[in-house]
């Protein structure tokens, strides 16, 4: 019996060290100790560049999603995303869509490109935010301040486009949702943070 458990351990112990070694990433607080304490401490840029503060989203529950025009999920997110924005935009409820070229190349446009696809393609009303990086040596702050909340099953690292946080009224990240579900089935959890 004891041969076999020795074999067993010996068995696992490089695999789960292949593992770690490619999955597992110090905690972004230990990485960066330029974290703001508050998501209402950081300043993002709009579409056109202009310097927003996203404490100007104080009080608001906030679906942040980095986006892409030319990806898989791209018509069902934008879609089911302008559903839940008109239900629930007067009720306290903000979508900030942050465009992102670091997955196979699915939002290589400029700026005023991407303007075109989400107004006129998907006529979305919810603010888009400057093209940004999710992952990797310029990740943007918010994006740093979201993973060290709320990591993913295997790190911290975005893995796709689509990825979703929700945010609650007091700036806390309440849940980090795959790239693979679709926006309309946080719509219970956007109720509930809303107190609906």
């Amino acid at each position: 019996m004891y041969q076999i458990q020795s074999w067993i351990y010996s068995a696992l112990i490089p695999g789960v060290s292949v593992l770690l070694f490619f999955y597992w990433r110090p905690p972004l607080q230990d990485m960066a100790g330029d974290i703001p304490k508050s998501i209402y401490d950081i300043t993002v840029k709009d579409i056109r560049r202009n310097d927003v503060s996203m404490s100007s989203f104080r009080g608001k529950v906030l679906l942040i999603v980095n986006v892409a025009s030319n990806c898989g999920f791209t018509n069902t997110n934008y879609n089911e995303m302008n559903v839940l924005y008109e239900k629930y935009k007067d009720k306290g409820f903000e979508i900030l869509a942050f465009p992102c070229n670091q997955f196979a190349g699915q939002e290589p446009g400029t700026n005023e490109e991407i303007t075109h696809t989400v107004c006129k393609r998907f006529k979305a009303e919810f603010p888009v935010f400057d093209k940004i990086e999710v992952n990797g040596n310029n990740v943007a702050l918010l994006y740093r301040f979201l993973k060290s909340k709320k990591g993913g099953f295997f790190g911290d690292r975005i893995k796709w486009n689509f990825t979703k946080f929700l945010v609650d009224q007091k700036g806390k990240v309440y849940n980090r949702y795959s790239p693979t579900t679709s926006p309309l089935k946080l719509e219970d959890d956007i109720k509930k943070l809303l107190g609906i």
